[in-house]
């Protein structure tokens, strides 16, 4: 009950639309600006090679080699991976790839509210009285989740047209396959950031002071990873990027299950620590 309640009228305040326009605004931007970027690359390859007297099949192979580079660095290198997206629009995985970076932000803009803007004015008591604790932690949770799955899937299905438009060889069956790993993709990984906001709105009254502390939790996550990452395999600092969220979203689109399920589980227990805490805090809280 809620959960129903909490997202009618988070679509009746007009939340949802704003949300809508702001996330439609960047990652439009995002589309846009790679494409000018692609389209200027390929237009200087081919005019280097018409300068240079090369003929169309030398064009192809330049073009060709580009997108195998640049499928290679957003794939990790992964040949699996690599021949799974090798018909999927570069346009397409770049903007996946810059989207999910500016993603877990957009979520604490979505929801830093969610339960601190019913401790504040201590309107909470009212709903504590008639409904467990943890049924409101978790019918704010889910009500923000739902939300947040079908905006992400107005978003990545206008991406995949838009590339459907610019790319006639998209065929229609991949564009659908494909849409739904990536829309499956971010669901996975965007639900380990709901949980995180509602945690952070757990801890705090002042809603400003959640949506604060939440980006202080996502630079130090982010700077888990990339310390992680850039050190040695020798060095005791490499352990840190397991216990950052962003570190398991490599293996999201990856076709095989195993590769899969290893991220999939992470950002469920990543989901699910951080919704014992917001319960933990909630629980002990004077409302």
């Amino acid at each position: 009950m809620i959960w129903a309640a909490e997202l009618r009228r988070a679509v009746r305040s007009g939340r949802a639309i704003v949300l809508l326009g702001l996330y439609s605004m960047f990652s439009a931007l995002v589309l846009l600006v790679v494409g000018f970027v692609t389209r200027e690359l390929q237009a200087q390859v081919n005019a280097k090679l018409a300068e240079n007297g090369g003929d169309p099949e030398m064009a192809t192979q330049a073009a060709e080699q580009m997108r195998q580079g640049v499928l290679g660095f957003l794939a990790s290198n992964d040949a699996a991976m690599m021949e799974a997206l090798a018909k999927v629009p570069i346009v397409v995985l770049i903007v996946f790839k810059i989207t999910l970076f500016f993603l877990p932000a957009y979520i604490a803009l979505m929801g830093f509210d969610q339960v601190s803007g019913e401790v504040g004015p201590r309107s909470m008591r009212y709903l504590t009285v008639r409904a467990r604790r943890s049924s409101v932690l978790l019918g704010k949770f889910l009500s923000q989740a739902t939300l947040l799955v079908g905006l992400v899937l107005i978003i990545d299905l206008a991406i995949f047209v838009y590339a459907r438009i610019i790319n006639d060889d998209f065929a229609f069956g991949v564009l659908v396959l494909n849409l739904l790993k990536f829309w499956s993709a971010t669901i996975v990984f965007s639900l380990a950031y709901v949980a995180l906001t509602t945690l952070c709105s757990s801890l705090f009254r002042s809603p400003a002071v959640s949506l604060v502390f939440n980006f202080i939790l996502l630079f130090v996550f982010w700077l888990m990873d990339s310390v992680g990452r850039a050190v040695g395999e020798e060095n005791l600092l490499r352990f840190l990027r397991y216990l950052s969220p962003s570190y398991y979203s490599t293996n999201l689109l990856h076709p095989r299950l195993a590769e899969f399920a290893v991220s999939g589980a992470a950002y469920a227990a990543f989901a699910a620590v951080f919704l014992f805490g917001a319960y933990g805090v909630l629980r002990a809280r004077d409302l």
